[in-house]
């Protein structure tokens, strides 16, 4: 795919209807061709996630022992791949299989009392252990889910890329600066639930832009056949991959409560895309058609649907008597009506409780960091940090610093400005799609910082990431202009596009041994401490 191919306009005129196409079909203003061969678009997103897998793999296992919060997921993850619920009792064979990290586990003195406390929902974990059910209850085994779901991200977000600018280069180009962004890589290493959300959010987005062209292309075909009497245009049918998407998100909320934030952005922005879709056909009245055919079904399947996939998840500690607050012997006490009626008042209770732990969690840290901080990397995490002595100098480190690339968050910074301006000037959809993506992944922090006082990492921002890459990549397509732009200003923009990837590659390279758990001299270690506030 050359960079000429690049095809960068907004072909929406978002005031105007199908008469002011001069030069372009309606067809291809609302549905612009996609570019080149389509084994290509699949065969250059693929080799970039495969690199990104590469490095994902490489010693996963290292270091050989819990890392951060894998105290805690690690155990639920073993726990609910063989109880359906998380579980603080652990038999002797599970002790045999965990070698030298038993210490993960606690024991209780009856298995009836041994039901745990958990703040999160399961489906991460499910897919933790998922992973330790197949190699083993050791590093590799717990962090084995985490690799591929970072690995797979960085196919989406590529195939995404390529999908909202019409270029598998920049797609590619999108793919690529995830496989070398230090969060996203750090977390793809580590068995947190995070990552999780960050792939559920990434795919259900994914799965609206695949919507949005699949409806402008049925209001293309209606337009060329319709009635001239229709003010409202046509039903679009049950739309599956808005569905997808609601499934997806309804994982993302299955894996972490913050998902809810994403419903709710995602929600409107697949209805503002209805609005200017009938509107771009030159409908006489396009709100009222999108509110009477568009948005009932919008609503269910990006609202509602998350919810019951949410209470799905869910669906381990039904059927079990052993979760932490099922009230089993009550609930079956009666006929099914009441076990029913019964188990949703416990279940119920029980989320209660897990919102107010997560509203009062106020508790210091010294890894902790306020929203604010989050684009300029101002407090990471230490996710690892051990002394060994077998460096070959006097004083070793050894550590996992979960951190970002700060040449792509410091350039993301810049082109989510950049996207703001773009907006305001010309309303493209897609500036205003990652603008909105990352502020339903930003902005509530805020109030919880703010209000709630509450406890919060530099991690919680990894579902940000994508967005804040697709910023990057939509600010370098329009360096680069299209075909038939000035070549002195073409040339110009992709040297400057193509710097910017070989410092984000350089930047990686040189953070590498911090985040993949490399034994290095102290002053390594202490050279790429960005900040003193970093230590």
């Amino acid at each position: 795919m050359a960079v000429t191919d690049f095809p960068y306009q907004a072909f929406e005129e978002p005031d105007q209807g199908p008469s002011t196409a001069s030069q372009v079909s309606l067809r291809d203003r609302l549905v612009p061709p996609m570019p080149g061969s389509a084994w290509w678009g699949w065969i250059g997103p693929i080799a970039v996630a495969v690199f990104g897998a590469v490095l994902r793999f490489t010693r996963l296992g290292t270091p050989h022992s819990v890392v951060f919060d894998e105290t805690y997921y690690a155990k639920d993850a073993w726990a609910i791949a063989k109880y359906g619920v998380e579980r603080q009792f652990v038999d002797g064979a599970d002790k045999l299989m965990l070698s030298g990290n038993a210490n993960i586990f606690k024991t209780c003195q009856q298995v009836d009392q041994c039901a745990n406390y958990v703040v999160h929902p399961p489906l991460g974990k499910w897919l933790i252990g998922l992973g330790e059910l197949i190699f083993g209850l050791d590093p590799f085994g717990w962090r084995f889910a985490t690799a591929v779901i970072g690995s797979l991200s960085i196919l989406i977000l590529a195939r995404v890329a390529r999908r909202m600018t019409r270029s598998t280069l920049l797609g590619c180009l999108a793919g690529f600066l995830l496989s070398l962004e230090g969060l996203h890589f750090v977390l793809s290493r580590t068995a947190l639930l995070d990552i999780f959300v960050m792939f559920w959010v990434l795919a259900g987005f994914a799965c609206l832009v695949v919507d949005r062209d699949r409806m402008r292309e049925r209001l293309a075909d209606w337009h060329e056949s319709r009635s001239e009497g229709d003010e409202f245009g046509p039903y679009l049918g049950l739309r599956p991959w808005r569905l997808a998407a609601g499934l997806c998100l309804g994982a993302a909320m299955a894996s972490k409560w913050t998902a809810v934030f994403f419903i709710i952005g995602f929600l409107l922005l697949t209805i503002f895309w209805d609005f200017g879709a009938r509107r771009a056909v030159g409908l006489r009245r396009p709100y009222a058609g999108a509110f009477a055919r568009d948005v009932p079904l919008a609503a269910g399947w990006v609202a509602a649907l998350p919810g019951v996939v949410y209470v799905v998840s869910f669906t381990g500690w039904f059927l079990s008597a052993k979760g932490y607050g099922r009230n089993w012997a009550e609930a079956t006490s009666g006929g099914p009506l009441h076990f029913v009626v019964n188990s949703l008042h416990s279940w119920f209770t029980y989320q209660w409780q897990v919102l107010s732990f997560h509203e009062g969690l106020d508790a210091t840290h010294p890894y902790q960091s306020q929203p604010w901080q989050w684009p300029l990397l101002l407090r990471p995490v230490a996710f690892f940090y051990e002394s060994p002595t077998n460096c070959g100098a006097s004083s070793c480190s050894w550590a996992v610093l979960g951190t970002g690339t700060p040449v792509i968050w410091f350039g993301g910074a810049a082109a989510l400005i950049a996207m703001i301006a773009w907006y305001v000037s010309t309303r493209d959809w897609r500036a205003g799609a990652v603008l909105l993506a990352y502020g339903a992944g930003w902005l509530p922090w805020f109030y919880f910082a703010i209000v709630n006082h509450r406890t919060m990492f530099l991690f919680y921002a990894l579902p940000m990431v994508p967005f804040m890459i697709l910023a990057i990549v939509l600010a370098c397509g329009l360096m680069i202009g299209r075909g038939d732009a000035k070549p002195s200003r073409r040339v110009v923009g992709t040297v400057f596009a193509g710097g910017f990837v070989l410092l984000a590659l350089v930047n990686f390279w040189w953070l590498y041994p911090i985040l993949s758990a490399q034994i290095v001299p102290y002053d390594v270690w202490h050279a790429r401490m960005l900040f003193t506030s970093w230590i």
